[in-house]
């Protein structure tokens, strides 16, 4: 089955108002795919846009190379899961997963058939006659993904289905959902604000705002090698320093962002000095120690601490500069600074060059307490 998705210039407008910016976009066949952005940056309205619930108010939507536009929904084909599944709450699981074959006319044994082989790949044999409600808010997605399936769709389009789950259901989901994919071979094309979903399930991801893509990469690249200002503020934590390119030495760039010391980090758009860019620094990227190692170059005040799991989180208000977030691992996991560093101690930190990425242009403001003499502090 093909289940290429092609979207050619497409766009929406609602009277005044424009949902969706003209958009290009080729989803390859058997790929699971998100749109990630957050609430109103126009990613539901692509979808409904595949699907047939809406019609584009110009370019055209492809499945398969077929040109889909002005095909409506029951004609196409693709299923959706919403966000609140649409189970029917008074019918068994079996006479919910094979509602859409009765109504394409298949006989009750073939229907049955193809129920329980259903059944098995979403695990869960045997429940064939118990009826929804009675099932718990894991069961119920399951049996939501067998429905979908249970048509044969080429292409999957799920709206934000694990949003009312719990923290550990929907982390169990999201393998579930891979796992499903993985074996049916069928085209996903997932719908979620949340990050941990998209970076975790998807072969490929497309950040949103304000109907405009921002990025299409796998999550790696978009975590790693962010493209706009948007894409590495909203996808992870990140430590923001505009300032003036002062260096250009191939790909990395030295950047003046009013600390003790110039920053440096590696960027793929054409920068030449006097042009003002922004550095990004993951939390993870920082390394941090105590005063006297001396060759981490800046110095900074612990202001807080804040225990999260497998590691702390350190807030450091820089001398002279930002407050900044840096995540270490703590002495329970048999290293860490929990141990030699407590709050209002003084300490020294650096960054990767490699890993730090700067972008052109001083659009993002980093959060600046009041400058901290460290001198005095120490």
């Amino acid at each position: 089955m093909d289940g290429r998705v092609s979207l050619n210039q497409v766009a929406m407008r609602f009277g005044d108002f424009t949902a969706i910016q003209p958009t290009s976009l080729e989803i390859e066949s058997g790929e699971f795919f998100s749109f990630l952005g957050p609430s109103g940056c126009g990613k539901t309205t692509l979808l409904n846009l595949i699907s047939g619930f809406l019609t584009p108010s110009e370019g055209s939507v492809a499945i398969g190379g077929t040109d889909m536009t002005r095909v409506p929904v029951n004609r196409r084909p693709t299923a959706m899961i919403f966000q609140n599944l649409a189970l029917f709450p008074l019918m068994s699981v079996y006479q919910n997963i094979e509602f859409g074959l009765e109504v394409r006319g298949i006989d009750r044994r073939e229907r049955r058939r193809r129920a329980d082989e259903l059944l098995e790949l979403v695990a869960l044999v045997g429940s064939g006659d118990k009826p929804v409600v009675e099932l718990s808010g894991g069961q119920k997605q399951r049996i939501a993904i067998a429905r979908a399936l249970a048509v044969e769709p080429r292409v999957l389009l799920l709206d934000e289905p694990l949003s009312a789950l719990d923290l550990k259901l929907r982390q169990h989901m999201r393998t579930e959902l891979k796992a499903i994919q993985r074996k049916t071979g069928i085209t996903f094309i997932y719908i979620t604000h949340d990050q941990g979903e998209a970076l975790t399930m998807s072969d490929r991801v497309a950040v949103m705002s304000e109907g405009r893509i921002q990025q299409v990469a796998d999550p790696m690249t978009l975590y790693r090698q962010p493209a706009t200002d948007f894409v590495a503020n909203f996808v992870g934590e990140t430590n923001c320093f505009p300032g003036c390119v002062t260096v250009v030495a191939g790909e990395m760039v030295t950047l003046e962002a009013g600390l003790a010391l110039p920053l440096i980090g590696r960027s793929s758009s054409p920068l030449k000095p006097g042009d003002e860019a922004t550095l990004y620094v993951r939390p993870e990227q920082w390394q941090v120690g105590g005063i006297n190692e001396t060759h981490l170059p800046l110095l900074g005040v612990v202001r807080s601490e804040h225990f999260e799991g497998a590691w702390l989180t350190l807030e450091i208000a820089l001398d002279q500069g930002p407050t900044v977030r840096a995540h270490v691992p703590h002495a329970g996991a048999g290293v860490g600074l929990d141990d030699q560093l407590a709050v209002g101690d003084v300490c020294r930190l650096d960054h990767s060059p490699h890993q730090a990425i700067v972008l052109p242009g001083a659009k993002v403001e980093a959060s600046r307490e009041e400058a901290v003499d460290v001198a005095a502090t120490a």
